[in-house]
């Protein structure tokens, strides 16, 4: 392993580097605070207090935070962002002009709704091209800069080092390489191997990993991947063959001075991403166990009479991370002891016929909303498995593990491709992680939407 450049060490020394965390702190911080500002502005003095004009600029401000598009970006320019940003203003006022035809609201109301959105296109527009232009010019005279690690010490690896190194309006600031062997004529050393990525990580304080590939093999870069997953880092990618216009376009990707970079979402680690799921889940479960308490209380007195036992049937599963938790069901067999190694109970005759009706229409699942409620578990997500299976697939089945990166769930995407019961479990896994990153909060309604369908339609 090589030390650390002078030149790292020099910056680091004065001060020209932020701490680690800074960077990206003030313009995620100034981001939505500028358009909390415009959007006030625009309904106090053009809503004139109408309700609709309230709700107009709450709706557009959590739209821009759900769709990442509050996010400080390394290269943040209103040519790119706009068709979004417009897109994203557009759509509260269109819900709530929908809305509010059907219940009667005045015509003066509406106007206000009207007047309020079309002061914010004006607004919100103008202000994210001022704090774009701020971001640039702060970092280009060497504030708020990240230190990036480039993996990968090929041709492409020492195009991003040179490029992000002359060009601080992106905001980085490169301390060094990682690969498995030494490049030619590079400006930096490699400063490890995969094997001691991590802690090159924490000792150089990198906040940001730009994979630009190299002598790696595909499974070292997988390792690196795997690492960054417990890492405080942002993580772009080069995409290979970009040279050749195979390069994804959208606001994930970053155009840096010709080079693009993908930036890769990594949702299920994100702590917006665990407070708007849980939230998501308290409203939801609360309003269902609400809902449906007549229909638990007379399920309870039925599984009560079915047979001799228990109304709920408890049994271990593994949750998020690895940790085991007691999920709820209704008892729909006679009292056994074997549930926890037994795969399938197709045919079973311990079933009782309550237990039938109650595995034909769902109902048995009914208690895991208190599982919800108590943080075992989401509505949406991976399927959550018994230790012994768990244990066993973790072995036999590719990043099967991976799937406990998020809280098991009621219902996922797997459940609704159909991926329940004696299904492959390679498959279940492949569609849990797909979901895990790429996840949304839409996302969940349409999984909970397209569930509730199956349901009724006894699919």
């Amino acid at each position: 392993m090589v030390a650390e450049s002078s030149a790292f060490r020099t910056e680091t020394e004065t001060g020209t580097i932020s701490h680690r965390g800074a960077g990206p702190f003030l313009p995620a911080l100034v981001i939505p605070a500028a358009d909390a500002v415009m959007l006030l502005v625009a309904v106090t003095l053009f809503g004139r207090g109408s309700g609709l004009g309230t709700a107009y600029g709450v709706m557009v401000f959590l739209t821009l935070a759900a769709t990442g598009t509050l996010r400080p970006r390394l290269n943040p320019t209103l040519g790119h962002d706009l068709p979004a940003l417009l897109g994203r203003l557009a759509v509260p006022l269109l819900l709530l002009s929908g809305l509010a035809l059907p219940l009667g609201v005045s015509s003066a109301s509406l106007q206000d709704l009207v007047r309020v959105a079309a002061v914010a296109t004006v607004l919100v527009p103008v202000e994210r091209c001022v704090t774009y232009a701020a971001i640039r010019l702060v970092r280009a005279r060497g504030y708020l800069l990240e230190r990036a690690l480039i993996v990968g010490a090929g041709e492409v690896g020492a195009q991003v080092q040179r490029v992000i190194q002359e060009h601080r309006e992106y905001g980085l600031v490169p301390v060094g390489f990682v690969d498995s062997s030494e490049g030619s004529a590079l400006a930096m050393p490699i400063l490890c191997d995969v094997h001691a990525f991590a802690s090159t990580v924490k000792r150089a304080q990198v906040t940001t990993v730009i994979i630009a590939f190299g002598a790696m093999g595909d499974e070292e870069l997988a390792g690196i991947l795997r690492a960054c997953d417990a890492l405080p880092v942002e993580l772009y990618v080069v995409p290979r063959f970009f040279e050749r216009g195979g390069t994804p376009a959208g606001l994930s990707t970053e155009d840096v001075w010709g080079i693009p970079l993908v930036w890769l979402r990594r949702p299920a680690l994100r702590r917006t991403t665990r407070l708007t799921k849980r939230a998501f889940d308290l409203v939801l479960a609360t309003v269902g166990l609400l809902l449906a308490a007549p229909v638990f209380l007379a399920v309870a007195v039925a599984v009560r009479r079915s047979s001799p036992g228990p109304v709920f049937f408890r049994q271990l599963r593994i949750g998020r991370d690895g940790r085991p938790f007691e999920l709820l069901k209704f008892r729909t067999m006679q009292v056994n002891s074997d549930s926890d190694t037994t795969w399938s109970v197709v045919g079973d005759t311990r079933i009782t016929r309550t237990g039938m009706f109650l595995r034909c229409t769902f109902l048995d699942e009914l208690p895991q909303l208190l599982n919800v409620l108590r943080g075992d578990m989401s509505l949406v997500g991976p399927r959550p498995e018994r230790p012994y299976f768990a244990e066993r697939f973790a072995q036999e089945v590719p990043r099967y593990g991976d799937r406990h990166r998020m809280p098991g769930g009621i219902t996922g995407w797997a459940q609704v491709h159909g991926l329940k019961g004696d299904t492959p479990i390679l498959d279940r896994a492949r569609f849990d992680n797909h979901y895990i990153e790429h996840w949304s909060l839409w996302r969940d309604v349409v999984i909970a939407a397209h569930t509730c369908a199956n349901i009724l339609l006894r699919r």
